[in-house]
């Protein structure tokens, strides 16, 4: 079968790529905006992508195009498959009728961390000689894809909120009725599809409803919008981790996981389950944010049947994911990060954590607003408090902003309109001991491999 899939460079759509042609697929797409790490795994897959979105790409007509959601009506190729009635599906739904059917589906949802605790549940799994399927966010180092079938009943899923396709307004997550579900955090996010945060409670609450009676669901009892979901209802087993939230849901869950860190940047902590020691972690990931996610994953990995020690064991060897604080550069005691952090929150947990790590050395964090939701300004008052632990924030103005930044200009934060303005800042500043953490959740106009160049800096020895 001939499978055609536009938007193929987005990190869903990439897997969804990868998991066809697995499945013995012959597998083409299309984009306009292709960038590492998505674009080095196609073509190591050797999958042909057209440039654009032209309707000549569907002669001859392929047997299915999978439309990804950031194409809507009035793309060219999208009116050539309505008007000529040619098959068609979104991603998620592909992914449920023919990856999803019939197995063990774990899957993780939130705000932020989804790919990275997804990421560690499929590690977990596959150390437990599981061999879990994934389709993940982002490309764990321990896998060097991002997706992949598996031979066995678990199948791991980064379960995003954002909508499905022009023509499914439905939440993405809501195709994959998993049996495990972990609800990692909920905030205010995706402001072009969403009014307000109630309205994405709404959305989590329909992902409830479809976990079965005796699924799992494993949520932040921390997290208050999160308690506010499962206050809605809940019909399946329940565990908390962080904390067992007072209240009639929480005091029903039998299950509570807690961590307690050994040391002030986390790296090496103990899990607790139900109040005894259950596994010590030792690892090289920064921060509190990433020992809370570990319990996630814990809890997830139990749910399929991997004891806590084991577990606990196997997040040693986890080596994160691509642009999660991912040293890209080291010269003279200089470091250069690349991080997917967009939201004010990741940004601030992300600095907390490497402040933690680094102790006074200084730390630059270069910053994108390339989210929408960041783009539309809902985040302007947030951004400030974000890099308070940055020593200098540079803070790149796009053209087609759709606010003025120049108002955060002060106190160690510089706006700057061009990309080769923020390197030639950075070029003059760094200096032996720095550490420089750009973040995006896009290329960034190629940012990280110019700064690199103009530094004369090599990417790190592979370990």
């Amino acid at each position: 079968m001939h499978v055609h899939i536009l938007g193929i460079c987005g990190t869903f759509m990439g897997g969804i790529a990868r998991l066809a042609l697995e499945m013995g697929h012959r597998v083409t797409g299309a984009d306009d905006g292709v960038y590492p790490p998505m674009s080095d795994q196609l073509a190591a897959l050797g999958i042909d992508i057209v440039s654009g979105y032209d309707a000549a790409q569907l002669e001859p007509a392929p047997d299915i195009t999978i439309i990804g959601n950031a194409l809507s009506r009035g793309n060219p190729a999208v009116e050539a498959i309505l008007s000529r009635g040619l098959a068609y599906n979104s991603g998620p739904q592909w992914l449920r009728e023919n990856v999803l059917n019939r197995r063990h589906v774990v899957a993780v949802a939130g705000t932020h961390g989804k790919t990275t605790v997804a990421g560690m549940t499929a590690w977990i799994l596959d150390q437990a000689q599981l061999n879990p399927g994934f389709l993940v966010g982002g490309i764990p180092n321990n896998f060097g894809v991002s997706a992949r079938l598996g031979d066995t009943p678990f199948f791991v899923v980064e379960a995003d909120e954002y909508d499905t396709a022009f023509f499914d307004k439905r939440a993405k997550f809501v195709h994959y009725q998993p049996r495990t579900l972990v609800l990692n955090n909920l905030e205010f996010d995706h402001a072009d599809i969403f009014r307000d945060l109630d309205d994405i409670k709404r959305q989590f609450h329909h992902l409830v409803r479809t976990v079965p009676g005796n699924g799992r669901l494993i949520v932040n009892g921390e997290d208050q919008p999160l308690r506010d979901v499962v206050d809605q209802g809940c019909w399946s087993t329940l565990a908390f981790f962080n904390a067992r939230p007072a209240g009639s849901r929480g005091e029903a869950a039998r299950e509570l996981w807690t961590a307690r860190p050994l040391n002030d940047d986390c790296t090496a902590f103990e899990v607790e389950h139900n109040g005894a020691s259950a596994g010590h972690v030792v690892w090289p990931l920064l921060g509190r944010h990433n020992m809370s996610n570990a319990l996630a994953a814990v809890a997830a990995a139990a749910h399929a049947g991997v004891p806590a020690a084991d577990a606990c064991t196997s997040l040693a060897g986890f080596r994160s994911v691509k642009r999660r604080l991912e040293v890209i550069g080291e010269r003279d005691g200089i470091r250069v990060y690349d991080d997917f952090a967009h939201h004010p929150t990741e940004i601030e947990a992300t600095l907390a954590a490497l402040r933690r790590h680094v102790g006074r050395d200084r730390i630059i964090a270069v910053v994108e607003p390339r989210s929408n939701t960041m783009r539309m300004g809902r985040h302007r008052d947030a951004l400030p408090g974000s890099l308070i632990r940055a020593d200098l924030a540079l803070l790149y103005q796009p053209p087609d902003l759709g606010w003025d930044m120049a108002s955060l200009s002060g106190d160690g934060v510089e706006v700057l309109a061009s990309v080769s303005a923020i390197i030639e800042r950075v070029a003059a500043e760094i200096a032996p001991g720095d550490h420089v953490v750009i973040m995006s959740n896009g290329g960034f106009d190629g940012l990280a491999r110019r700064l690199l160049e103009r530094v004369d800096m090599a990417p790190p020895p592979i370990h």
